[in-house]
């Protein structure tokens, strides 16, 4: 099993600021900084583009960018991205595209990929594109705006994953997001998470290196 992780959520943090809220990560010892793309299409809700990640490259930001693109044509987007300083972008199962083409894409422009499924979508759905993963996220609550409620009912799901992963003796780590506070990341770490996307409760954490030490530790 994988080391525990956690990947602070950008979209949580001080838009006014987003440079600081990224040094506030990496003055943690954190090393991976989640970044959520929507589009108002495929989520109701519009957030950051390419430029976003190239000004905190641009600001000194050496963090690993989790980009998760929750895009209608994630295909279209995928090298911009990339060349803004993506480390890993991760596209979702739901729209119409060439899922496979696509993830072979993203490690062609030198990223890890990832696969990312909705809560109403079935671990089924991905279980032929796991071989060519680094990484599969599991939505914990329906995506587009933050603060919403963890799902329990997403708890089997992982479990599903994380027995394909064992039984097939892959490596791909197996991320959620949504509703992740200490207490539902151990409830997602017993049923086979290794990687944590904490936005509101970390931002807002009142004693932010207690809150990292509390997950390295999960």
């Amino acid at each position: 099993m994988h080391a525990a992780l956690l990947a602070p959520s950008l979209l949580a943090g001080d838009h006014a600021n987003l440079a600081a809220s990224a040094h506030a990560v990496s003055s943690l010892g954190i090393s991976w900084l989640h970044l959520d793309l929507m589009d108002a299409r495929f989520v109701p809700n519009l957030t950051f583009g390419p430029e976003t990640l190239a000004a905190l490259r641009r600001a000194g930001s050496t963090l690993f960018f989790d980009t998760h693109l929750m895009l209608a044509e994630p295909h279209r987007y995928v090298e911009a991205f990339a060349k803004a300083g993506s480390n890993l972008i991760s596209v979702h199962i739901e729209p119409d595209y060439d899922h496979a083409a696509t993830l072979a894409r993203i490690r062609a422009l030198g990223c890890q990929n990832g696969i990312v499924l909705n809560p109403g979508t079935p671990a089924a759905a991905i279980e032929h594109l796991l071989p060519q993963v680094d990484l599969v996220l599991v939505m914990t609550v329906q995506p587009g705006f933050g603060g919403q409620p963890f799902r329990r009912d997403m708890l089997e799901k992982l479990r599903i994953i994380d027995t394909w992963r064992r039984e097939r003796s892959l490596n791909f780590r197996l991320e959620v997001d949504g509703g992740i506070d200490l207490v539902t990341a151990r409830e997602c770490r017993t049923a086979g998470a290794d990687t944590f996307v904490a936005g509101t409760s970390f931002f807002r954490a009142p004693d932010k290196p207690a809150f990292a030490a509390a997950f390295a530790a999960l």
